[in-house]
């Protein structure tokens, strides 16, 4: 990583695994998560866990901005300029540039860095660019998909006091409950209905849940189709739809 206000020289990994894994290789140890992008230039990542190789060092004890690196959360685009990856912010101001080769040094207590990406017809297929809206929906813009949102078919009384929900927050994160666990993430919207998200931790309580946020996950695009927005999977298929909790 270069040009970055922190974090210049620390090893970026991006895996196109199952779960589009992320690892960070900085002074203090690595930060694992994962991340998203499309054809379109949009990037999101988030972090869900730490490993700490230097915990005598005042910087690299546990505290908010070691698990969250401004320049990770300001990175929602991307431009390729030759080799290089130059990630940017919403405004499509700089953020940080990458440059390939960079090879993380192993150390105690960290994961084990992945090795040189392999992009085959399969990883291909899986970044190709999404299906259209279908007919009849409207692109969802980022100002329209602000706020907390829940399944359609939510039935009152269901889940007691609480319920599956989403709420897109404004600062790019994202949290919500299957109607037992809670979890959440990051986001990121853009134009003709672009909507790319990650997902963290998650408890694991059994109950007849609505995996609301696993809908969020799996989409591509997101549309509205009157006041419901339509979660719509790479193939156009839709994973979910929720209306606004009012």
């Amino acid at each position: 990583m270069t040009e970055v206000d922190e974090g210049a020289g620390d090893v970026l990994q991006l895996t196109s695994d199952r779960h589009n894994g992320l690892l960070l290789f900085d002074h203090c140890g690595a930060l694992m998560g994962a991340w998203r992008a499309n054809v379109n230039g949009l990037f999101v990542a988030g972090a869900s866990g730490r490993s700490v190789s230097d915990n005598d060092a005042q910087e690299c004890r546990p505290g908010p901005e070691l698990m969250n690196p401004a320049w990770l959360h300001r990175a929602s685009a991307f431009r390729v300029e030759g080799d290089s990856r130059v990630l940017l912010d919403a405004q499509g101001g700089h953020v940080a540039r990458l440059l390939p080769g960079a090879k993380p040094t192993p150390g105690p207590n960290l994961p084990s860095p992945a090795g040189p990406p392999v992009v085959t017809d399969e990883v291909r297929r899986a970044f190709a660019s999404a299906a259209a809206l279908p007919a009849g929906l409207t692109p969802a813009r980022r100002d329209t998909l602000l706020g907390r949102w829940v399944p359609v078919d939510a039935r009152p009384g269901r889940f007691g006091s609480g319920g599956p929900y989403v709420e897109l927050r404004d600062d790019g994160t994202w949290r919500g409950s299957d109607g037992c666990n809670g979890e959440g993430g990051r986001w990121v919207a853009g134009p003709a209905g672009d909507l790319l998200a990650t997902s963290g931790p998650s408890t694991a309580i059994g109950c007849d849940s609505v995996p609301v946020g696993f809908w969020l996950f799996k989409a591509w695009r997101a549309g509205l189709d009157g006041e419901v927005l339509v979660l719509l999977d790479a193939q156009g298929g839709e994973t979910g739809r929720l209306k606004r909790d009012r």
